[in-house]
């Protein structure tokens, strides 16, 4: 049984590509939601951003990715030594990263951490869970930007993520696991969550490296769309 029984995957067309940054080196892509990072298995999910940006930059390749419903900043490099100086960085936690969402109901303390290991949750993939047992360690800071209410008069809160490690849909469930899951969300927000909005409120707002060349630290951000 799919998790994903209801999907009908409609990539948002324009704009066709966002590219916030260029060099020989580096592309740095603002990433709409609702458009896959790379394609799926089945013909109709060709259409992606790798895709998109081969188009124009054969020789671009993906360093790291955005879940489909998540928006912003994506950086893709453009040679094989680029490739390997990104990956490594990635790999040893050296570039910074941090995203908006807003989420279900009120987060009343201020900021705090979430620590809880994630497991991908195999009958229901691509879902991941929360194991102690067999889960890989998982943290994220937040803190809370601002509250506010919806036409129900639903507090929902719009908080700023950092994530330290990279698990798949870690932002995601991490919410979830305090009670305040992502509005939008059509894999973990319950009902009242998911009506709320018509994209998941997950946006990749800033991106720090070091130039794979000339080892400059480099910021991208891009404006979060729902906030």
């Amino acid at each position: 049984m799919s998790a994903n029984p209801d999907f009908i995957y409609q990539p948002p067309m324009s704009p066709y590509l966002d590219i916030v940054y260029r060099d020989n080196d580096i592309v740095v892509l603002n990433k709409p939601s609702g458009l896959l990072t790379v394609p799926g298995r089945l013909p109709e999910h060709q259409d992606c951003l790798q895709n998109r940006v081969l188009k124009v930059l054969p020789s671009a390749t993906v360093v790291h990715r955005l879940d489909m419903a998540t928006s912003g900043i994506i950086l893709m490099a453009l040679n094989k030594p680029a490739h390997v100086a990104i990956s490594r960085q990635f790999e040893k936690r050296l570039t910074q990263k941090n995203y908006i969402a807003r989420v279900f109901g009120k987060i009343e303390q201020a900021a705090g951490s979430i620590e809880q290991p994630l497991i991908c949750d195999w009958p229901n993939r691509p879902k991941q869970k929360i194991d102690h047992e067999h889960g890989k360690a998982s943290l994220t800071h937040y803190k809370v930007i601002s509250y506010s209410e919806n036409i129900d008069g639903q507090t929902t809160t719009l908080v700023e993520l950092t994530p330290v490690t990279g698990r798949s849909h870690q932002l995601r469930v991490h919410m979830l696991s305090l009670g305040h899951p992502i509005l939008g969300d059509r894999l973990y927000a319950h009902a009242q969550a998911l009506t709320t909005s018509n994209r998941m409120q997950l946006h990749a707002r800033m991106l720090q490296i070091s130039h794979p060349v000339t080892e400059e630290k480099l910021t991208f951000t891009k404006a979060c769309p729902f906030d």
